[in-house]
């Protein structure tokens, strides 16, 4: 096991009823000057909004409302100036990975003078060396774990980029109320539990050796998710399917599960070019590539085989001697558990036609 160093200082609040006791202190404790953070009208028609805004009434509310899925550095770039005019003490985010994403780098850009896209364009290397505003989350999708890491992915539609970046620090403060993700459309929960498998799935496939407490806290998730994912799909008010969700999506990119792991994250990246170019959902450009990606991998490197067939035997429950025919089994049974989460499974299906020659496989497989 490789050395390594750990530390997350976010106050995670999980539960049923916290924000009505919690909320008020937890965002006053940093000033009175709040930039609130959300994205379309979803907290509005379930009421969080009302919700919000009476416990910090007393408070000076500015709103950013209206950042996209993936969001756009035009909104990042409205939040600077909004952090700058209002003198703002600190961020809350009401939403999901999106909001939370935005809210961290507009953190950080109220203390930079320039574009706030050269936060994002070297990766958090400026960040990293600037203050960042607090930053308290009230989180309603369980997918990209936002809400207890310090990154953030932007997009550029002039540049056609969606780039990582990575600040000084993690939410301060995040409420995870399973319960606010009752109302979350089918096709969102589909993708969000697909995206908390792929953080796992890219940080289970590596080449360091002996790492066993990670891979088995990972297979642990792993198989998590893969049992509630289609429990909360059938029935969107079950507390314990959305429960096990929204933990599983915070461990799975907290930082705890890829300690002295080496990783690739080649599926993301794939992933980040096409919905830089095509706009699509995150977790559907995942649910493609990933079957595809493990495809690919077994048979242009046997050498796989045996992680594959180690992934299908403690995740899938598969049995074998041989080890490429559990890996391939694996592949398989990891393509028909995202087809019933109600996926699109190629490309075209998506809307993306004019795909290059690098990309039929993906498209026709």
């Amino acid at each position: 096991m490789k050395n390594f160093r750990f530390q997350n200082k976010t106050d995670i609040r999980f539960g049923t009823g916290r924000l009505d006791v919690e909320l008020h202190d937890a965002v006053s404790q940093f000033g009175s000057r709040v930039l609130f953070v959300y994205g379309g009208h979803s907290i509005k028609k379930s009421g969080l909004y009302d919700t919000v805004t009476g416990l910090l009434a007393d408070l000076q509310l500015t709103e950013l409302p209206g950042i996209e899925p993936n969001p756009k550095i035009d909104s990042i770039r409205a939040g600077q100036k909004l952090a700058k005019d209002q003198d703002i003490d600190v961020v809350l985010a009401v939403g999901g990975g999106s909001v939370i994403d935005a809210a961290k780098v507009i953190a950080s850009a109220k203390f930079y003078e320039g574009d706030p896209w050269d936060l994002v364009k070297d990766r958090g290397v400026t960040r990293r060396k600037l203050q960042q505003l607090p930053v308290v989350d009230i989180l309603t999708l369980a997918a990209t774990g936002s809400e207890m890491n310090s990154g953030s992915v932007i997009s550029n539609p002039v540049t056609y980029e969606k780039l990582g970046t990575v600040g000084p620090n993690t939410p301060a403060v995040s409420f995870l109320d399973p319960s606010l993700t009752f109302t979350v459309p089918a096709r969102q929960t589909a993708a969000g539990s697909m995206d908390i498998l792929s953080h796992l799935l890219e940080q289970y496939f590596d080449r360091s050796k002996n790492n066993d407490a990670s891979k088995g806290m990972i297979e642990g998730l792993m198989r998590t998710v893969i049992k509630w994912a289609p429990i909360a799909l059938k029935q969107p008010d079950n507390y314990d399917a959305r429960a096990n969700l929204m933990w599983s999506a915070t461990m799975a990119l907290n930082g705890i599960v890829s300690v002295a792991n080496e990783n690739g994250w080649t599926v993301h990246s794939l992933e980040h070019e096409l919905s830089a170019y095509y706009d699509i959902t995150h977790g559907v450009g995942l649910g493609i590539l990933t079957p595809r990606w493990m495809s690919f991998i077994l048979t242009k490197d046997a050498t796989t085989a045996e992680m594959l067939a180690q992934f299908g035997r403690h995740v899938w429950d598969l049995e074998g001697d041989e080890s490429y025919a559990v890996a391939q089994a694996a592949i398989d049974a990891t393509f028909d558990w995202i087809s019933r989460l109600g996926f699109p499974m190629t490309l075209p299906e998506v809307g993306i036609e004019g795909y290059s020659a690098i990309l039929m496989p993906v498209a026709t497989a």
